[in-house]
């Protein structure tokens, strides 16, 4: 069984990220009022399917929910995840969409 992915939040780069085998995979976000908007999360070709991506949304989803904010996925991969997980799908506020 693989070692969890070391996911740290870095609030001054609107991003969280995780550094394994030295390669960075990040979630990228923005914040207006109470909203999280997901744009990008980058995961190097060395480390797909490795469930970096993964480990990076459940983090930053979790920090959303414990933070009281509605998500909006802009990210297509934010999105597939939400739908694919819908003890998520609250977070989703009117103004977004994971479908």
């Amino acid at each position: 069984m693989e070692a969890p992915v070391p996911v740290t939040h870095n609030p001054g780069a609107r991003r969280y990220e995780a550094v394994v085998d030295g390669h960075l995979s990040v979630c990228e976000y923005e914040l207006a009022d109470s909203r999280m908007i997901f744009t990008h999360t980058v995961v190097p070709p060395e480390l797909r399917g490795r469930g970096m991506a993964e480990a990076l949304v459940r983090a930053a989803l979790g920090d959303a929910r414990a933070a009281g904010r509605q998500v909006v996925p802009q990210c297509s991969y934010v999105a597939r995840f939400i739908a694919r997980h819908q003890e998520f799908a609250e977070l989703v506020g009117p103004s977004g969409s994971a479908t």
